[in-house]
């Protein structure tokens, strides 16, 4: 008997040892098993926090005895840092302290998802926790006056299990771009019960997104969190995203935020920036989004290397001045021009009031760092 007939001969055994069926036994069960229901006193707990790379998600469970209602009820954790990139062997206990709590969409009842930062072992935070210093940013009091108030337009690849874009022929390419965005149709979407999937997850838990859409590059989608005032709207960014890569594991997918997934004549991946102040909302507030956008220019490649997730780099590939970009080299602005590095909406300019668009930040860019970097700009300097 060959290996390979061995090998079937013993799954065959071992599938009728365990009771198990031949086929779809794995979903099957673990379904059955999520219908279990858990001791009324006791919940599940997800911690979830940003590795070393500053732009991968890890998580962990534990179990409560009561329901937490609020941060304060939530206690501080441990992991292994020197496995994420965040800590040596020798020193390797890095702190969980969480922030952020929302429901849990796929345990759900009083199961919940808890956002964390992460502290080294002599309680500093870590290299990777960018919200720490975007709250220190947002505390001042001239901020806060202002209430800056953000909405995230992230965008994604789908690719499969060959980390080929989803529906593409893997011989070749899709037609050119033209169809796809906002698309309808067997043969101009790809992944829509993924994107829908991850909004009604996003919704049951709590998350504040506001749309979704196909994008210009077939199996590239969009959604978009916000408004939301202040640090918080990176706590919703970041869940939404954990809960993107959650959907894509039932599906047998990969969410990609690389900014350029594909060379060639096909759009990258950004995370465009909407942006307002209480003074930009005000009547004449144009003054005050034209006063923003000057110096946003002198302070352009300050904006440029905290836009993606390694320094500006992996960004230069998307910023050419092609495919709805503006050149990384060069600052400019414009009305209803996504050509552009910001972007004044027609509307805005029409009412004279309003925000504006930073069409700059990567799909991977953390959106901490790119709230951060507008306050300090546009307020603080």
């Amino acid at each position: 008997m060959s290996m390979k007939s061995t090998y079937a001969a013993c799954s065959i055994v071992w599938r009728r040892f365990i009771s198990l069926p031949t086929s779809a036994a794995p979903m099957k069960y673990s379904e059955r098993l999520m219908k279990l229901k858990i001791p009324q006193e006791k919940c599940q707990l997800e911690y979830i926090w940003i590795d070393g790379t500053r732009c991968n998600l890890r998580s962990k469970t534990r179990t409560s005895d009561v329901e937490p209602l609020a941060i304060s009820d939530l206690p501080e954790w441990n992991f292994d840092g020197s496995s994420t990139d965040q800590a040596k062997t020798s020193d390797s206990d890095c702190m969980l302290r969480p922030v952020s709590m929302f429901v849990d969409p796929f345990r759900k009842g009083r199961n919940k998802l808890v956002l964390c930062e992460v502290y080294d072992s002599k309680g500093n935070p870590d290299k990777s926790n960018a919200r720490y210093h975007c709250s220190l940013a947002h505390d001042h009091a001239e901020v806060k006056a202002e209430n800056p108030t953000y909405s995230f337009e992230q965008e994604y690849t789908l690719l499969d299990k060959d980390w080929w874009p989803l529906g593409w022929p893997k011989s070749g390419f899709p037609a050119p771009q033209g169809p796809f965005y906002c698309g309808v149709g067997f043969n101009k979407v790809f992944g829509r019960a993924v994107a829908e999937a991850h909004y009604r997850a996003c919704l049951y838990a709590g998350i504040a997104i506001s749309g979704i859409n196909a994008e210009v590059m077939p199996a590239q989608w969009e959604y978009q969190i916000g408004p939301v005032s202040g640090v918080a709207v990176g706590d919703h960014l970041w869940v939404a995203r954990y809960l993107m890569d959650r959907v894509a594991e039932e599906y047998g997918v990969i969410a990609s935020l690389d900014p350029k997934p594909l060379d060639g004549d096909w759009n990258g991946a950004g995370n465009h920036c909407n942006f307002n102040t209480q003074s930009m909302l005000q009547e004449g507030g144009i003054e005050a989004i034209n006063r923003a956008i000057e110096k946003l220019r002198e302070k352009h490649l300050e904006h440029i290397r905290a836009y993606d997730a390694s320094g500006g780099e992996e960004n230069k590939r998307r910023l050419t001045g092609k495919h709805e970009t503006a050149s990384w080299k060069e600052f400019s602005s414009g009305i209803a021009n996504r050509g552009a590095s910001i972007r004044i909406p027609r509307k805005c300019a029409e009412r004279g009031k309003g925000y504006l668009e930073d069409r700059r930040p990567a799909a991977n860019c953390d959106p901490y760092k790119v709230a951060e970097m507008m306050v300090k700009t546009v307020i603080l300097d």
